[in-house]
């Protein structure tokens, strides 16, 4: 897998952040006549890395939610719950996040715990079927022969099925954690920190610099975290 084009982007976007004065001659012609040029009314280099905060505050627990959901409905004792365990974790994908923003800032009010309970609940869903999805496809021949060993369950689940599982675990990650980047950019709207931040800026002044610069640094992210994903269950396999 080349990785020149990743580190490329990530060079690119690492120059933006610590001297975006360089960029100014390219976005120029994107912003309104007298208008700044780069967002200046907080640091871009903070806002990135409070989106990524910000993603990663939902996707931890989301992920831990997702797969020991996943397992428990794999094993004998928690078969009967696999329906509804579909239901909740799909909750998140049936309501826009939008919509759970709308209900959940008069209980939580604004800032940042409305979005990530929202990135949460939407990120449930991709890691808990590709959770399913991986224990289903192991091996029987090798998880029997570790039940030949005289392995306790919880060591087949540890030493065996899980390391075996984890490649395609990640893949659902990897989706989720995409959806939730691109997605945490409406957490703006009701002022949590991130990206969305410079793209509503720049929609309300007419400026398309900003909403060049907002979308960007969002989409160059979401490859990058991709690409690391991938690598890492690549090596995994």
């Amino acid at each position: 897998m080349k990785r020149w084009p990743a580190l490329v982007l990530l060079a690119a976007m690492l120059a933006f952040l610590l001297r975006p004065a360089l960029f100014v001659p390219l976005l120029a012609p994107l912003a309104p006549e007298g208008a700044p040029v780069i967002y200046d009314r907080a640091g871009l280099l903070s806002l990135t890395l409070a989106h990524l905060a910000l993603v990663a505050g939902a996707m931890v627990p989301a992920t831990l939610v997702a797969v020991a959901l996943g397992i428990f409905v794999r094993r004998p004792a928690g078969e009967a719950f696999l329906p509804l365990s579909r239901v909740v974790t799909g909750f998140g994908q049936t309501f826009p996040p939008v919509a759970v923003l709308a209900l959940t800032v008069p209980v939580l009010g604004f800032g940042t715990w409305p979005t990530l309970l929202a990135l949460f609940l939407y990120g449930l869903l991709p890691v808990f079927e590709n959770t399913l999805a991986a224990f289903s496809a192991l091996p029987p021949s090798v998880v029997e022969a570790a039940r030949g060993t005289g392995m306790t369950p919880r060591q087949r689940l540890w030493q065996v099925e899980l390391p075996l599982a984890l490649p395609l675990i990640l893949d659902g990650v990897r989706t989720a954690t995409v959806i939730s980047l691109s997605t945490a950019t409406i957490g703006s709207v009701v002022a949590a920190r991130g990206l969305g931040e410079v793209i509503i800026a720049g929609l309300t002044s007419q400026n398309l610099a900003f909403v060049a610069q907002g979308g960007v640094l969002v989409a160059v992210l979401a490859i990058l975290l991709a690409q690391g994903f991938a690598l890492l269950s690549a090596r995994l396999r």
